[in-house]
């Protein structure tokens, strides 16, 4: 199976084609590939353009090398979403045909540190609910979820009740989530986060920071969630202009 009758640079070629050995089933979610040297005299290429190809399949969590072991197939995500629609985690698993839930670690009211009062800028704030709680799909854990909501919005004994932020708000303070400002960072094995999610320990984290603000621009709920990689997707629409 030879690829070089195509005219793209040869790693760009090696990617496509493993994608598609991925897709028709060639190698499995959660196999591991042949090896550097067996994969190499297949596709017709080097090891070193290979080697550049599992990187960037790397990256894109297409594939996971595991040093001294091999490289192996991730599972899809069971969750997709662009990034440009903003949907709570209650409604992506609801959307990707599976059971919400929640596991409640703790609710506590903390005083606001100055990061907090810059991240709440210009709404002050002095005192605000910490949620930390863990949401299930199908009762499998698939995120773990850090919540900041300004003291006065949402009735604390009504979090264990209800398993949107963005429905608590608006049942008890009329402010309606309409956009949010979201960071995305890919992290590494987190010792309590990972094992709480049942996450290999080569197994990488998405780290969603989202601060949510209503139609009139008021910041009302910041967000760190942790999303298992295997799990969760996320993609976002570009445009040229």
């Amino acid at each position: 199976m030879s690829i070089r009758t195509d005219t793209r640079h040869l790693y760009l070629q090696v990617i496509d084609q493993i994608k598609k050995d991925i897709d028709n089933g060639r190698y499995k979610e959660r196999e591991k590939l042949p090896s550097e040297f067996q994969l190499s005299k297949l596709l017709g290429v080097s090891r070193a353009t290979l080697r550049e190809a599992l990187r960037i399949l790397e990256e894109e969590n297409i594939v996971t090398r595991r040093h001294g072991v091999g490289t192996f197939v991730n599972a899809k995500p069971i969750f997709s979403s662009g990034i440009e629609e903003l949907f709570s985690v209650t409604e992506m698993i609801e959307r990707g045909g599976m059971k919400p839930g929640s596991q409640y670690l703790s609710t506590e009211m903390l005083e606001a540190t100055e990061e907090d009062v810059k991240k709440f800028y210009p709404f002050h704030v002095e005192t605000f609910a910490k949620v930390e709680r863990v949401r299930t799909a199908d009762g499998e854990p698939v995120v773990y979820c850090v919540d900041k909501i300004p003291k006065g919005l949402i009735p604390l004994e009504h979090v264990h009740k209800e398993d949107s932020m963005f429905q608590l708000l608006e049942e008890y303070s009329e402010k309606v989530v309409s956009y949010a400002v979201t960071f995305i960072e890919p992290v590494g094995y987190q010792e309590r986060i990972s094992t709480i999610l049942n996450c290999e320990p080569d197994q990488p984290l998405l780290l969603l920071k989202q601060m949510h603000y209503t139609t009139e621009d008021e910041p009302v709920l910041y967000s760190s969630n942790y999303f298992r990689a295997d799990t969760f997707g996320f993609h976002v629409l570009r445009k040229r202009v």
